[in-house]
């Protein structure tokens, strides 16, 4: 879908279709019947049921796992809030193109399908301390580039990120979303004490320049973030629509995604978090959108690798609810 206007957009986010809660229902009862204790395998069983929800089968399947990792360029990185020149965004793209990565590595262990998409990145979106990030036009572009990115028929969908400065812009959207200021900032590639200031500051500043845009989720992506995080926002809508269970990475993609959750109470209900990354803000993000983590391994790559990683929990989690046997089949006796 590619979308020509704010409010066609906003529509889209507003009008959310829910899972399908006789498939949860009946996975549910599967869990319940299988050789062991009531409530034993804790979230694995809860991830069953969640995935069969969203795919709206009893017994989900993983056999089109997909991952896309979104790219862009930030102007804000003129401010010093990066340890890495921004150039190293376009170099990273041409080392997944290489197959050189850590999200190489992880989606083939998964077992998952890695894409990368570019975004404009030889143009760095404006430096959101003196204008907007991105235009209306621009920032609808980028969220209907992740809309049509994800395919309609996947099982499962992770999601990832790449850009010099995007843990600036993450710090700020949710600043921007859900309070606070220049508090939101973490180390991100590893500023140093001077380093951190200048994103405190940059944060700071954005908020007081872009205070007429508060009451718009949208309008704050578009003002305070970059491409590749509203790409993120696009392709989780995408999900979905098609209904497909997501996977979220760390703080930037979290924070990419948190847009729709404040327009719709449900809107991240087809999401998970894969991971709590170490970057300082992610665990207060999460509370406020009250999103569980997976895993905990202190990773602040980005690159969707947490959400990698999380794709074989999900697996585990399906082999469990396929593969074992209900007391009956196997001749357990329940009292």
């Amino acid at each position: 879908m590619s979308f020509s206007s704010m409010s066609q957009l906003r529509n889209a986010c507003l009008k959310l279709p829910a899972g399908n809660g006789e498939a949860a229902a009946e996975a549910a009862a599967r869990q319940n019947v299988l050789t062991k204790p009531l409530g034993s395998l804790g979230r694995l069983e809860e991830l069953a049921i969640w995935m069969a929800r969203w795919q709206g089968r009893p017994v989900p399947g993983l056999d089109k796992a997909e991952v896309i990792v979104f790219a862009g360029s930030h102007g804000v990185t003129a401010r010093g809030v990066s340890a890495f020149p921004a150039e190293v965004t376009a170099q990273m793209v041409a080392n997944f193109a290489a197959g050189g990565a850590a999200i190489n590595q992880l989606a083939r262990a998964a077992g998952a399908e890695l894409k990368v998409v570019s975004l404009e990145i030889e143009r760095p979106t404006k430096d959101f301390t003196s204008g907007a990030a991105m235009s209306e036009a621009e920032f609808l572009a980028a969220v209907s580039a992740g809309y049509e990115a994800v395919s309609p028929d996947g099982d499962l969908l992770c999601l990832g990120e790449m850009g010099i400065g995007n843990t600036t812009a993450a710090a700020a959207l949710a600043a921007a979303l859900f309070g606070g200021g220049g508090d939101w900032v973490g180390r991100g590639t590893g500023v140093d004490d001077a380093g951190l200031r200048r994103k405190a500051e940059a944060v700071d500043a954005a908020l007081a320049l872009h205070a007429g845009s508060s009451s718009d989720p949208l309008s704050l992506s578009a003002a305070v973030g970059g491409r590749e995080l509203a790409a993120i926002l696009g392709a989780v809508l995408a999900a979905r629509h098609h209904r497909i269970p997501v996977l979220l990475d760390g703080f930037v993609c979290t924070a990419a995604a948190a847009p729709l959750a404040r327009l719709h109470p449900e809107g991240l209900a087809h999401a998970v978090s894969a991971h709590m990354s170490a970057e300082a803000g992610h665990r207060r993000l999460l509370d406020a959108l009250r999103l569980n983590p997976l895993l905990d391994l202190g990773m602040r790559l980005g690159e969707g690798s947490g959400a990698c990683l999380a794709v074989n929990v999900l697996r585990s989690a399906l082999a469990c609810h396929t593969g074992m046997a209900s007391f009956a089949e196997a001749g357990v006796s329940t009292a």
